[in-house]
């Protein structure tokens, strides 16, 4: 064994063990509160957030499990002196078999012995570098043979600093294997000096985080993936509420129509977005006035969120005034959006509630495709008119859609609404909660008085979905 080698130094004492324990046990308590979160998050959900946190937790596990290694290291001291593996019988010589499956770095360690050119490594050290233990360790000249060709400068840069200035060593580098797998080394050492203070030798300790490395490299991809994908759903949300925007009816407050003559209609709507979802969903409501004097009213809502969705609901909305402005009537009108739907490259369903008004006899004649009826209210009373048939948008192919008609009176107030009106009600219990308002309906002066009454009783907040709601008034 060559003199540097020897037991000759004093041993390291290791630290007292009840603190190092202690810091074990946390560690260990640590690690499991962390992998009960990291098995919460679906690492190949469609949520980049549970991505995010489930590449975290691996790397903090990782780093963990180091924490974990070297504290008990610190604990047991320092490891006996490595014998130089053509000393051992060949049983011994043989390596422990890997960890299978461990994340835990290995770590290793090596002396170098400037005076004699001898070096020793330890059995990790040989496991790291893939090399058979009964060959001899590399001297600092072999050693860069091994390392990744890009990383050889680095690796000369650290070990000249080293023996020539007594720096430190602390830097990584790249190590292609025998078998060909490239594993990433982190090396830690400094210069042992001869008495006259000149380098004499060269410890160091090598530790294969390539896990680790790969690790943080996750998330790094993940953090930019989040950070993309985050950019891109504003980026849509800004689009879909342009478009939004754009194709809703432009009035505010109140609307009466039509614009020529008696003023038949006192309309006010409001759309409530989601307060859960930062997309914008396919809810519209419109009130046009049509060419032959009567009103045009709709509600609807195309199923899903963002901008294609908001795209399709602008052509729904486009395809109802246009057919509505040349004469077709609403049970028609339904049968030919079915068939707008159906003949779209992405299939969707959509619900809508198309009616128009008749100032001269006050009729409503309408109709509905899986969508809410509209609420009658009248004399502090309130009632849900009865459905025509009517089925889904785009639910099958060549659906027919009855048409119904209602004769209102002066004062009467019509209600109209999308899914989702009343957070956290459905169907008959969110019906009844609208109809329940009857009272402060019929106290109100005008359309925008009841939508406000509306909107107060529906709530903006924790809005799990988007909805509309569109009122109009019989003026008296």
């Amino acid at each position: 064994m060559p003199p540097h080698l020897s037991a000759d130094r004093p041993a390291a004492q290791p630290p007292g063990r009840g603190p190092v324990d202690a810091l074990i046990s946390q560690a260990r308590r640590l690690k499991g509160e962390v992998d009960a979160v990291r098995r919460d998050a679906q690492s190949d959900g469609p949520d980049p957030q549970e991505r995010w946190q489930r590449a975290l937790c691996d790397l903090a596990l990782h780093q963990l499990n180091d924490l974990d290694e070297h504290l008990a290291q610190l604990r047991d001291g320092p490891p006996p002196v490595p014998t130089p593996p053509e000393a051992l019988p060949a049983a011994e010589a043989e390596p422990p078999a890997p960890h299978g499956g461990s994340l835990l770095s290995r770590v290793g360690s090596a002396e170098w012995n400037l005076l004699t050119d001898e070096a020793g490594w330890s059995g990790e050290l040989y496991r790291i570098l893939g090399r058979a233990p009964g060959t001899p360790p590399l001297t600092l000249d072999e050693l860069p043979a091994v390392v990744f060709e890009e990383d050889r400068p680095k690796l000369t840069a650290m070990v000249t600093d080293c023996l020539v200035d007594a720096r430190p060593i602390d830097g990584e580098f790249r190590v292609v294997r025998p078998d060909g797998q490239v594993r990433t080394v982190h090396m830690m050492g400094e210069p042992v000096l001869d008495a006259d203070g000149s380098t004499a030798s060269m410890w160091a300790v090598l530790r294969d985080v390539s896990e680790l490395r790969r690790s943080q490299r996750v998330v790094s991809e993940t953090r930019d993936s989040l950070q993309c994908h985050r950019q891109r759903a504003q980026t849509e949300r800004r689009l879909a509420v342009e478009l939004q925007e754009a194709v809703l009816p432009p009035w505010r407050g109140s609307l009466r129509l039509p614009h020529r003559g008696p003023k038949t209609l006192d309309l006010a709507a409001h759309y409530l977005p989601s307060s859960t979802s930062a997309l914008i969903g396919g809810d519209w409501y419109d009130a046009l006035e049509l060419s032959d004097g009567e009103t045009l009213l709709s509600v609807g809502d195309l199923t899903g969120h963002g901008v294609a969705v908001t795209s399709g609901m602008a052509t729904l909305l486009g395809a109802v005034r246009g057919m509505a402005m040349a004469g077709t009537q609403p049970g028609q009108l339904m049968g030919w959006l079915n068939q707008l739907l159906d003949a779209t490259v992405q299939p969707a369903l959509g619900s809508a509630v198309c009616c128009r008004y008749r100032p001269r006899t006050r009729t409503l004649v309408w109709a509905q495709a899986g969508h809410p009826a509209p609420l009658l209210f009248r004399n502090g009373t309130g009632r849900r008119l009865h459905a025509p048939a009517g089925v889904l948008l785009g639910a099958t192919t060549g659906a027919a859609y009855e048409q119904a008609e209602e004769t209102l009176q002066p004062g009467d107030l019509l209600l109209l609404h999308t899914d989702g009106l009343v957070s956290g009600h459905s169907g008959t219990e969110a019906v009844d909660r609208l109809l329940d308002l009857a009272p402060r309906l019929g106290e109100a002066r005008t359309a925008q008085d009841c939508v406000r009454a509306v909107v107060e009783e529906c709530g903006e907040a924790d809005r799990q979905d988007d909805a509309c709601v569109l009122v109009a008034r019989v003026a008296p």
